[in-house]
């Protein structure tokens, strides 16, 4: 039963993995390639004419800052999928794609403790606690707070 499950799972990885290209082409209106973007990372997406409105699906996934006409920067703000439409000054669709926004798997270690009981490490090269989307309660929360603390520490040293 055991190598069953284990089976579905990795036809189910290799599934998913073979429908999201390692990149998209920018420049294809309205095609069906995806953007990808890593969660907590900037990525520089630029078209091919210039931009009046952009439009994101779900802002809480990803974020866009404008930085000319035909320069945006995504951020990764949470996991999941939205899409991305810009129009030009005439309404006309430049692009219309989804984006995914997926986490990090460079540098990190994951450990699983049975159930919902994950906690992630950045790795580069000791490994450290670090604030992670899907970690349980207890190792989110303690990095958050330790976290924190130390950003106010440094801004009353600043002060």
């Amino acid at each position: 039963m055991l190598k069953h499950i284990t089976a579905l799972i990795i036809s189910s990885s290799i599934a998913f993995a073979s429908v999201i290209p390692a990149h998209a082409d920018n420049s294809n209106n309205g095609n069906s390639e995806k953007v990808i973007v890593t969660v907590d990372q900037a990525k520089v997406f630029r078209i091919s004419r210039p931009a009046a409105t952009i439009i994101i699906g779900n802002p809480s996934i990803v974020d866009a800052t404008i930085q000319d006409e035909q320069t945006l920067v995504l951020t990764g703000r949470s996991f999941g999928i939205t899409n991305l439409i810009i129009l030009d000054d005439q309404g006309d669709a430049v692009i219309d794609q989804s984006v995914v926004v997926r986490g990090s798997e460079t540098g990190t270690v994951r450990i699983y403790r049975g159930g919902n009981n994950r906690e992630t490490l950045a790795c580069s090269p000791v490994c450290e606690a670090t604030v992670t989307i899907g970690d349980n309660d207890s190792t989110f929360g303690n990095a958050s707070s330790q976290i924190t603390s130390k950003n106010a520490l440094s801004q009353a040293a600043s002060n």
